[in-house]
């Protein structure tokens, strides 16, 4: 019983649980907005079916991203821990994981929810776990940035689900994410920099040093500040969602200038941990605003 336990936990922490988790959290945003009022009990049925296709694909694509990096993982103590990285589960018995994971949630996308969907997640599989992963991580200090794309498409796969479309308030979520990846990634890389020195990946601490990467990650604070009021200037929102979101990006701008002007890694961890805070609180303000205000 133990050994079956032990396996199953192995893995379950393939699928990264944590990021998978905040994922759907954010698909189930875009679903929840795509639709005026309360769902209907075909909208609802919907819904589930596309949280828990997002949820299989999305752990396929943690799952391909360990065989990978193990290498990497094996270097860093932050993912030292994981089954690929231990050796405790083959490169083989990932991937035929990974992939029917894969199938299982692309088919139910496809067929319960609708084609469109399928293929964007499946599009954002690619990005992540192939363009991201294999070639655009190992090769230069922007990987975040241009990677940051594929985990900006949570809300725009909710939205698709929904109405078979990507109207502009998908994009608009999609922005906020974009914009939010990079110093929320990059104040994690400041206080694992000689991790990610010792694994060879050039994230930007290692290449442009630590003094240029608190400024990159003050700026993208400033222009995140905008994106986050977007959603109230194009109607998507009212005025409680727009004193949440500008309470939380100044937040987010006062950590972020705090760490350019007088760095610790104490202050470097309390802005990653705050990064997300500021996601997850956005996005559930945006919840709530939808069905009270």
């Amino acid at each position: 019983m133990t050994s079956s336990s032990t396996v199953f936990q192995q893995f379950y922490a393939l699928t990264k649980p944590r990021v998978v988790q905040l994922i759907v959290f954010c698909a189930l945003i875009g679903m929840v907005l795509a639709v005026p009022g309360m769902p209907s009990a075909d909208e609802f049925k919907v819904g589930l079916l596309a949280c828990f296709g997002i949820w299989l694909v999305a752990g396929a694509a943690a799952a391909f991203n360990c065989i990978v990096e193990k290498g990497i993982d094996a270097k860093m103590k932050r993912t030292s821990w994981r089954p690929t990285a231990k050796g405790e589960l083959s490169d083989t018995q990932t991937l035929i994981f990974s992939a029917v994971l894969c199938a299982i949630g692309s088919a139910i996308l496809y067929v319960w929810v609708n084609p469109l969907t399928m293929w964007l997640t499946f599009a954002t599989f690619i990005g992540y776990a192939v363009i991201y992963t294999v070639i655009l991580k190992p090769l230069t200090p922007q990987n975040i940035v241009i990677g940051g794309a594929s985990g900006a498409m949570p809300p725009v796969l909710g939205w698709a689900a929904m109405t078979n479309s990507v109207g502009p308030e998908a994009l608009i979520l999609f922005l906020i994410i974009f914009l939010w990846t990079p110093p929320h990634f990059w104040a994690l890389a400041l206080y694992r920099v000689e991790d990610y020195r010792k694994s060879g990946l050039p994230m930007l601490p290692v290449t442009h040093g630590n003094e240029f990467t608190r400024l990159q990650v003050f700026l993208y604070t400033l222009v995140l500040l905008p994106a986050c009021l977007m959603p109230f200037v194009f109607g998507m929102s009212s005025w409680p969602y727009l004193v949440v979101a500008t309470v939380l990006s100044l937040g987010f701008i006062g950590y972020a200038f705090a760490l350019w002007r007088n760095y610790s890694d104490e202050l470097a961890r309390k802005t990653f941990r705050f990064s997300l805070v500021h996601l997850s609180a956005l996005f559930a303000a945006l919840l709530i605003d939808h069905y009270i205000f």
